[in-house]
């Protein structure tokens, strides 16, 4: 069991026979009144935000979320069929479990599998993808009049800014949590 006092961002919790994740938390302290915990979590099974008030003492039960390391094999319609390293089983994927993880998948990428009690619940990237870019328009010698950035398509679809100096063809590293472009590979 693990109190409401307790909870922090990102931790899982079992109420009611649901799957939560907490997405955002606030303990406070009023005046001479008590204290009271106000948080914002995520249902894992509905995706369904919703922010309530707990009482610090408050108990739920804790909810092991299993993390298996996994590889990306290739698209079967608009399912993504995923490898487990470990006992080599494929499970497929919907988009809707991915978010915004598709945006940096593409075929032999390593990621790991979110699951709980055997039912994948999403997947978490590396901090930092290698892609190379497709499309992008040739920076001048002197344009940093303004941000030195220019638009840049990757391999996967995803378009992020990268400095003048990257071309067509060049591999680079871009932050998953972020969408920004780290440095030319």
């Amino acid at each position: 069991m693990i109190n409401a006092g307790d909870l922090r961002g990102g931790s899982t919790f079992e109420r009611g026979g649901e799957l939560y994740q907490v997405l955002d938390f606030a303990h406070v302290k009023q005046g001479r009144g008590t204290a009271f915990i106000r948080a914002k979590f995520k249902n894992l099974v509905t995706g369904a935000v919703t922010e309530e008030t707990f009482r610090p003492e408050e108990k739920f039960g804790r909810a092991r979320i299993e993390r298996s390391e996994a590889q990306l094999l290739y698209r079967d319609g608009d399912n993504y069929v995923v490898m487990d390293t470990s006992t080599y089983d494929q499970v497929p994927i919907p988009p809707v479990l991915l978010g915004d993880a598709a945006e940096y998948l593409k075929e032999g990428d390593t990621l790991f599998l979110l699951q709980y009690d055997g039912r994948v619940l999403g997947v978490e990237l590396p901090t930092a993808v290698e892609l190379e870019v497709t499309h992008t328009e040739p920076g001048f010698k002197g344009d940093t009049a303004n941000a030195a950035f220019k638009p840049a398509t990757l391999e996967t679809g995803l378009v992020i800014d990268v400095p003048l100096f990257v071309n067509e063809g060049d591999r680079v590293r871009v932050d998953t949590r972020s969408k920004r472009y780290i440095e030319r590979a």
